[in-house]
């Protein structure tokens, strides 16, 4: 998570010291001339619309000395020489140049080259880790300054309070190492995957300096590598099949704590839209791709847990199920043995089936089903029907042989 580290009221001290460094940015708000500190001799800085006043290094307060425009005597508008010096009222980009300074005859006794520009604001920052062990801050200028500009970054590390809920400067500050190879960044090594870090980056041009402070933890903003090594093939004997694998990105530590999980999007190349599954293996069986057609396969990766964000995607690799041809990025793809159709049907090729067929599906399921059951129930009526139907004819046959005996064992005399 990155957030602008709250406000609190400054001390005494800090209050003291920032009083003084505003009085020294008043006073060079006109003029200064730096000799050396920013690599060049003989150079005087002003701040756009200030006015810049030029003093004849080797000249006296004399009405005398001459001053020149790029070796014209002629000056920006708005200038006035008063006792050898050069007053140039609200000066602007178009007043920048070589000036210098002549006595009556004409000789050189001073030069300086003006520039001007603005005073920095405070600047952007963002932060970002491709793996849990160290992470990269990145800036740039609120404003175009147009003077030469230097970066001063640190980090101190942070710790939590007693109620959980703010933090703390915790230890010494430490220097942000900066590469010159990679401008407008720098790298904190060796961080801690849940701890919280507070980022400093301070511009400074000959004018003055602004900073901008932000809190960094690392879990928020871990983001990796693409995978590498992507490969697509093949599965022998499946046409709508194909096989994809990948490596982890070099940048990410291999520690059974920290392990990636990974995204697959694919489609065929004759089509724009995706479909996309995950795992967590370095492998993955596609078994719902188009047969005959070269598919286009990307992957992504995340940490494990869901801290941070999804890597940006791999590079291209292509693939044809069964018997085409794998491709990867940088390789030409060889033809397939027939050409696939330039308008395919939209369902097949993204594997999804469209809503109305779902339907068309699940009413022709329910007719079906209730056909079923209806039989099924005026079978069961019919067995029932019979059953009971059995049953009567066995008692009536049953009280018939019962009479039968009764009769036959009474006497004769009480039969006739």
């Amino acid at each position: 998570m990155q957030k602008e580290p709250d406000l609190k009221m400054p001390s005494r001290a800090s209050c003291l010291s920032r009083v003084g460094v505003l009085l020294a940015a008043v006073l060079v708000t006109t003029s200064i001339t730096m000799s050396g500190e920013w690599g060049e001799e003989g150079v005087t800085y002003g701040q756009i619309g200030k006015d810049v006043t030029l003093t004849c290094a080797g000249g006296s307060s004399s009405s005398s000395v001459t001053w020149r425009w790029n070796g014209a005597p002629i000056l920006p508008e708005g200038s006035a020489v008063h006792q050898g010096q050069l007053f140039l009222a609200q000066a602007q980009r178009n007043a920048e140049g070589l000036y210098s300074c002549h006595d009556a005859g004409g000789t050189l006794l001073g030069s300086t080259t003006l520039h001007l520009g603005r005073l920095p604001e405070m600047p952007s920052i963002s932060c970002q880790a491709s793996d849990y062990e160290n992470f990269s801050c990145f800036w740039a200028s609120s404003v175009e300054t147009f003077l030469p500009t230097k970066y001063i970054t640190s980090y101190r590390k942070r710790q939590l309070l007693g109620n959980g809920n703010q933090s703390s400067p915790s230890g010494d500050v430490r220097p942000c190492v900066q590469d010159p190879s990679r401008p407008f960044s720098c790298t904190v090594s060796k961080s801690e995957f849940w701890s919280t870090y507070r980022m400093n980056v301070t511009e400074v041009n000959p004018l003055g300096a602004s900073f901008r402070l932000l809190d960094v933890t690392l879990h928020a903003i871990i983001k990796p590598d693409p995978p590498e090594g992507l490969r697509v093939d093949p599965v022998p004997f499946a046409p709508q099949q194909l096989l994809v694998s990948w490596a982890y990105p070099s940048s990410w530590p291999k520690k059974p704590s920290f392990q990636l999980q990974f995204q697959i999007q694919y489609r065929p190349i004759v089509y724009s839209s995706w479909s996309v599954v995950e795992t967590g293996n370095l492998s993955k069986v596609i078994t719902d791709v188009v047969a005959g057609l070269v598919h286009v396969v990307q992957v992504s990766a995340r940490d494990f847990l869901d801290a941070g964000s999804w890597s940006e995607w791999s590079p291209e690799a292509w693939g044809m199920p069964a018997s085409g041809q794998v491709a990867t990025v940088g390789n030409e793809l060889e033809s397939p043995a027939e050409d696939p159709s330039l308008a395919p049907n939209e369902s097949v090729a993204t594997g999804r089936s469209d809503p109305t067929e779902k339907v068309a599906v699940l009413v022709l399921l329910g007719v079906f089903a209730f056909f079923v059951l209806a039989v099924i129930l005026v079978f069961a009526f019919l067995m029932w029907t019979r059953m009971k139907k059995q049953s009567k004819e066995a008692t009536k046959n049953h009280d018939l042989l019962a009479a039968a005996i009764h009769m036959k064992a009474l006497p004769k005399a009480q039969i006739l």
